[in-house]
């Protein structure tokens, strides 16, 4: 397993994140998404762009998977860097997740082979950041963080997604790229 491998897209190629090789040649990638902000005015365009990625590399016969990592609770800035709201990860925005984890993977290659949607709580804040680097301050701050998986019950995902359950994810990974 590598890292920001270059991988044989059928339109481009693409750096993916992790990269699972053998015999010097990509078997399959994994890309991790790890929003922290803005969410709202940028949640279909993660959405689309993940399609978009995931149709390219499986076009090249590559297995693709991803990893999508967003705080239940997150920030948003006005463009000028200055805390605005608090934005909250809901049952709205689940809903594509929802539709895409009924996909079939043979038919629609739009739709990553496996998807984990994790979901996590970060400690509150005790009051809301001024700006980004105030909000990025107070984490790095922290002695000793506790990210926790968000207990929000969004409903039954389909099998093409794996909410908040990394090690059912990595083992359906697994067994998917040793069947291969």
């Amino acid at each position: 397993m590598r890292s920001r491998v270059v991988s044989e897209g059928r339109y481009i190629d693409k750096k993916v994140d992790i990269t699972i090789t053998q015999n010097h040649e990509v078997v399959a990638g994994i890309g991790v998404k790890f929003v922290m902000q803005n969410y709202s005015q940028n949640s279909n365009n993660y959405f689309e762009n993940m399609l978009g990625e995931t149709a390219n590399i499986r076009c090249s016969n590559v297995p693709y998977f991803q990893i999508f990592i967003i705080p239940e609770k997150l920030p948003y800035y006005k463009q000028n860097g200055k805390f605005d709201k608090w934005e909250y990860f809901t049952l709205h925005n689940v809903q594509k997740y929802l539709r895409l984890s009924e996909d079939n993977i043979e038919t629609s290659i739009h739709t990553p082979t496996k998807t984990l949607l994790y979901v996590i709580h970060l400690p509150e804040m005790i009051s809301a950041p001024n700006d980004r680097q105030e909000y990025i301050n107070h984490y790095q701050s922290l002695q000793n963080i506790s990210v926790t998986l968000s207990s929000n019950n969004y409903g039954r995902f389909g099998s093409a997604v794996v909410y908040n359950d990394y090690v059912q994810f990595a083992d359906k990974v697994s067994h998917y790229i040793l069947s291969i």
